[in-house]
């Protein structure tokens, strides 16, 4: 694949990962605050909208078809690939939940900045799953995205729901805790699935684990909502929903829709780049979320919170600048490689006297 054409795939991620990780989060907010309170079918709908990686997978395999004919393989998936998959789809729909129980007893400005510490969870699964080194920037950021986390887990009553309990209230604050130490050990689970996938990757092999990591997460939140009878509450929530029905199903779809770009963006980032960068992408959405919270839903920036995001900013800053200084080393190592390498050639050639 060309460079150019590299970055502007990976480009293209990075915003379906962005748009859909802010857009999912304040449209799920929304249905919660307007009379929402089914957690599984809210979870559900994060990955409930696969069916939609099938155009493009069509499209692709019509294009096969075209250029291989009756060689062209409908599935292109070997089944290690599948079955690494499976088991991260199984994560994601528990991630799903905890992530949707969250968002039901937070304020989106107060989750967002508990599912930052993700970044030092990445670091830290990044570690044992790929091998990837520990660096005092990368130490440093975990130090500050943990302590930012407990700012605000002391400081419960600044923007605690009206009506919640402190005890549901911090069962919430776990939650999203947990949420976020689940998905920073599947970023790094993907990258090494894909490492030992013994096969080529294609944009055609991401859609194909993708499409098989959210069927498998659905169908984890379709078997809790059945255990809850989710389904049949739906009709009646949809009567009782503040904004009028109408409106409850468009909140419903919009929520799908931006969480499979979301999923689409995270996986196609990974693979085009590392579970390192779409961390980091996620992390981006912090204080945009925060900002918007305030905005859309009148939430309170209390001076926890303002404590917290500038914690958390600062160790994202800390990360970045590791990361960037890691790069310039890796660079300067090659053009080192590539100049010892050139003499040598240049001493062989000279002619014996």
């Amino acid at each position: 694949m060309k460079m150019s054409k590299r970055t502007i795939l990976l480009t293209i991620n990075c915003l379906l990962l962005l748009i859909g990780y802010c857009g999912g989060g304040m449209i799920m907010r929304l249905y919660f605050i307007h009379g929402g309170g089914l957690i599984w079918f809210s979870s559900w709908l994060e990955t409930a909208a696969w069916p939609i990686i099938v155009v493009p997978l069509v499209f692709q395999y019509v294009i096969r078809r075209h250029s291989e004919g009756g060689n062209a393989s409908l599935v292109i998936m070997n089944r290690r690939v599948f079955i690494g998959s499976t088991i991260i789809g199984i994560l994601t729909g528990i991630d799903d939940y905890l992530y949707a129980y969250g968002v039901a007893k937070l304020p989106i400005s107060t989750m967002t900045l508990v599912l930052a510490t993700h970044l030092g969870f990445v670091a830290i699964f990044a570690f044992f799953v790929v091998k990837q080194k520990f660096t005092a920037y990368s130490i440093n950021a975990v130090v500050l995205l943990m302590t930012a986390a407990g700012v605000l887990a002391i400081n419960t009553n600044g923007d605690r729901p009206i009506g919640e309990s402190n005890g549901v209230y911090m069962l919430g604050f776990f939650m999203t805790l947990g949420a976020g130490m689940l998905y920073a050990l599947v970023l790094p689970l993907v990258e090494l699935m894909y490492k030992k996938a013994n096969q080529t990757i294609t944009y055609t092999l991401v859609l194909e684990v993708q499409l098989v990591m959210c069927f498998f997460a659905t169908v984890v939140c379709t078997v809790g909502l059945i255990i809850d009878h989710g389904f049949q509450k739906i009709a009646r929530e949809a009567l009782e929903y503040t904004l009028g029905r109408p409106m409850y199903y468009i909140v419903v779809v919009l929520s799908a829709i931006m969480w499979q770009c979301f999923f689409l963006g995270v996986i196609g980032v990974i693979n085009y780049s590392s579970s390192l960068l779409s961390g980091i992408i996620t992390a981006l959405a912090v204080p945009t979320n925060e900002v918007l919270g305030v905005i859309c839903y009148g939430e309170k920036f209390t001076s926890s919170k303002g404590l917290s995001l500038g914690l958390a900013l600062w160790g994202l800053s800390s990360y970045f600048y590791g990361e960037y200084k890691k790069g310039k080393k890796e660079k300067e190592k090659e053009a080192l490689g590539e100049e010892v390498s050139c003499e040598e050639e240049a001493t062989n050639s000279r002619p014996l006297v």
